[in-house]
Order: structure tokens, then sequence, then C-alpha cells
């Protein structure tokens, strides 16, 4: 463990417990002395330390997790990139994120705020025919933006959805394994008999190609007749879940504090699908299956009847605390760049404003279809990760239907790589063998980038004089 200072984290769940140091000390068997060369930051946060922590005063060890550092770091980062020329310089940004994290979480909100009048402003000018408002960037969408957020500090887990899925898995099928065929059976007869609800397959075209539709009045379930077991296994499951965990939803719902009705309508769909992938893939039996073929992603999707896709999102939410699976990081993009789906279990940052490194090997598995590539990555700041990418397909249902395209990515930090079948041939420990990549040419550092789009930050721009519209680029 790298050397972790939290002083003012400590300090702050002291006041908050209402100790004194000497009062903190005598319950961690240290002195009074060292508990305050703690808090001054003078001597690191150590294992036992922490432990001591968590057994006292039963405090979340995610609470002085360095992962969450260096998110509220790389958020931070991009925030500033806007408001500062040149951005901030790293290391006060660390010391910011380290020292006052309160503070850096209140600069985050507040940009927040910021973007969404921004936003409302430019809509009520549309409206009103008016062109001369602000010409803001349409990258974000603060309503979706509140839901990442959402999922994103909770580290991709809720634990109260995942068990009560695993218990109707495990009521519905026993103790025998089933795949998404089998399960779509049960399912269809558990709506049935619990609900009340008849699920009928629509003909191609029926009600505007929606993959799933619910009537209340009329208690039928229509459910799109080109959708495949795994598909169809994911849309009864969610619809499911309003109806067995909706209670569930509401309070997390709650917890969330959305700012509009939009944001929070958004959470229940989030938080439905994510319920939808603990019933079809439960807990215990999949982070079995998934440790016993070094998570091999083609494997389980062929041994459960579901998508490259559904396995990648669902290794994406493995983190129940006493049995952890590997965390990763899942991303979905088009070809265009547009990053449709993101989730995080631990400290990898995704750029909010797109345009996310075109090094990446997310981008390199539209050129290969099907086949799954893996990478060595490194970050600006040093950390490395395992890159696991591949195209995926999304059938239109019909005859000259669109088909939908995309790359699907997971990725893992390098510590956790040997336990994956993908970093087999991979020299792990050669940093020459990294490709260095970056959350996004907005907001990295790299000045040797060959590839790309703006300029370093921090680094100065010159004018050509011969360049055609006389524009500004970073000089090489």
């Amino acid at each position: 463990m790298r050397k972790t200072f939290m002083g003012v984290k400590l300090k702050t769940l002291r006041e908050q417990r209402g100790l004194t140091q000497a009062a903190l000390a005598a319950q961690l068997r240290l002195s009074p002395s060292y508990v305050n060369q703690l808090e001054n930051n003078q001597r690191p946060l150590s294992v036992p330390v922490l432990l001591r922590l968590q057994a006292v005063l039963g405090v979340d060890l995610q609470l002085f997790s360095e992962d969450d550092e260096a998110r509220l770091q790389a958020s931070l980062r991009e925030v500033l990139a806007d408001a500062a020329p040149g951005g901030v310089p790293a290391p006060e940004l660390q010391a910011l994120v380290q020292q006052l994290p309160a503070v850096a979480d209140a600069l985050l909100r507040l940009h927040r705020r910021c973007r969404s009048v921004e936003e409302r402003l430019e809509s009520v000018a549309s409206e009103l025919g008016d062109d001369r408002g602000p010409a803001l960037s349409s990258a974000l969408h603060m309503p979706h933006e509140e839901v990442r957020d959402f999922f994103y500090a909770r580290h991709n887990h809720f634990a109260a959805l995942d068990e009560g899925a695993e218990a109707l898995h495990d009521g519905l099928s026993g103790s025998q394994d089933v795949d998404a065929a089998v399960l779509s059976a049960l399912l269809v007869g558990h709506l049935d008999r619990a609900h009340g609800v008849r699920v009928v397959r629509t003909a191609p075209g029926q009600h505007d190609d929606a993959v799933r539709r619910f009537d209340p009045d009329a208690r039928v379930l229509w459910l799109a007749s080109h959708l495949e077991p795994g598909r169809a296994a994911f849309q009864l499951a969610t619809q499911l879940a309003f109806f067995e965990a909706g209670r569930t939803i509401d309070v997390l719902t709650d917890e969330g504090g959305f700012s509009s009705n939009e944001a929070r309508a958004l959470a229940r769909i989030g938080l439905a699908a994510y319920f939808a992938g603990a019933l079809v893939l439960p807990y215990r039996r999949f982070l079995a299956s998934a440790e016993a073929v070094h998570y091999d992603i083609e494997a389980l999707a062929d041994r459960y009847g579901v998508s490259f896709e559904t396995v990648c999102h669902r290794l994406s939410t493995l983190q129940r605390p006493e049995a952890p699976g590997v965390p990763f990081f899942f991303i979905r993009v088009d070809r265009a760049g547009n990053i449709s789906k993101r989730q995080s279990a631990t400290d990898f940052h995704f750029s909010r404003t797109g345009g996310t490194c075109p090094r990446w090997n997310v981008y390199e598995a539209f050129t290969q279809p099907g086949r799954v590539i893996a990478q060595r990555a490194v970050m600006p700041d040093g950390r490395a990760y395992l890159w696991i990418a591949r195209s995926v397909t999304h059938a239109g249902g019909a005859y000259r239907a669109p088909e939908r395209s995309f790359a699907v990515a997971l990725g893992c930090d390098i510590r956790h790589a040997a336990r994956l079948v993908y970093a087999r041939g991979l020299d792990l420990n050669d940093p020459e063998a990294a490709t260095p990549i970056g959350a996004g040419c907005r907001v990295c550092d790299r000045h040797d980038c060959t590839q790309r789009a703006f300029p370093a930050l921090g680094k100065a721009l010159r004018v050509d004089e011969n360049r055609r519209g006389r524009e500004p680029y970073a000089s090489a």
C-alpha cells in the first residue's frame, strides 16, 4: 500500500463522532501525539490503523480510499480546464483533494449548477427565437450526468437490489443452474402467477418497434418478437424490478437528491436495469463462474446465453463487500465516439465531454469486428490498466431495419490483470510495453502525443502565419 495521508478526513470523522484526539487515541490504542501527527499529515494512515478504525468505529474503509481521491481529482481537473486557462497544476489539485475534499466536492456541485443554468438559458433563448444566446456546448446533459454521478459515487453496486434479485432467481430456479432461455420461461410464469401479467410477443412493426411496452390496464407486457433469449430475459426482469423492487428503487432514488423529475426518472430506469442484470446473472453463481474461467467474457456469455455486452456490464457491478470480484470499468461507444454507457466500480475517470483518447483500444475494435482486443494502457498520472474491447452489433429485427454498431470495453487496474485470461501473453511489468492514453484531449497534458485534437494543458499556443485561417495550434 502506498503512503496514504488522510489527516483532514480523519479529523472530520473524529469531530463528527464528538471525540477529542485523546479519546480517539484511547479507542485506537494509540498515543494522542500519534493521532495528532496523523491529522496533520505528518504520518500516513497505515493498514493496521485503518483496520482499527473499521473495527472500533464501524468506519467504511471506502472513506479513506485513494481511488475516490483519484476520481475526485480527475473530475476537478476537467472542470477547472474550462475555468482556468492552461488548467491547474497537478500538485495544487492533489493538495486540494487531499486537504479539503469537502471544498473540492462543493466546487463540482457549483459547476454542475452553473452548467444547468446555462443550458436552461440556452433553451429559453431558443424557444424565444433568440439566436444571440450563449453558444453553449450540448455535450453535457445534466440529468444524465446527475444519474452517472449517482452510480459512480456508489461504485456501481446496490446491495439491496443485488440481494433481492439473487433471492428471486434462487426462488425460481432452486439449486439448478439455468441459462437465459430457461430463465425467460420461468419469468413469464412468475409474472402471470404473482402479478397477473400476461406476456405477448409483438409482430414486427407493432407498437413502434419498442422492445418492451407494458399496458397496466390490460395487464399485458408486450415484448418485441425479434428479441433473443438473453435480451428477452433482461426485459422481463426489468419489468419485474418495478413490481418487486419498486419500493427499494424509490428509496434509492430519494437518497440521490436529484434536481429534476427527468433525472429521477432516468435513475429509476437505471436501477431497474441494475436489478434485471442481477436477476439474469445472480451474484454468487455468476462470480463463481467468472473466477473459474478467469473472466473469459465469451465463455460466460455462452454459459448463460446472454450477450458479450451484458456480461461486461454485469462484471462491472460485482463489488459485494464480503465477496468482491475484479473492480472493472465498463464503457460503450459508437463509431463517432459518443459514449452511451459508462460505469465504473473504482477510480478510472471517463471524460464528461466526450472526445476520449484515440489511442484507446475501444476504437480499434471497430476495425476488427467480433475480435477481442487486449491492451495494457497507462494514464498520464502513471496508473496502468488492462483493457479488453470488442465490437458488438444490435440487429434491427426486420429486413432493412437499421443495425446499431458499438464497441464495448472492460478495464481494470493492472494489479488485478493476472486474474484475467486476457493478460496471457502480455508483458505486465515492462512500462515501455504500455500504450499511453488519456481521459480526452481537452484534459490531457501529454505533450508528445501525435494524436492530439486539442493542445495539451499548460502548453503555449502559437499562430502559424502561413496556415489558412490563421488558426492556433499546438507547437510540435
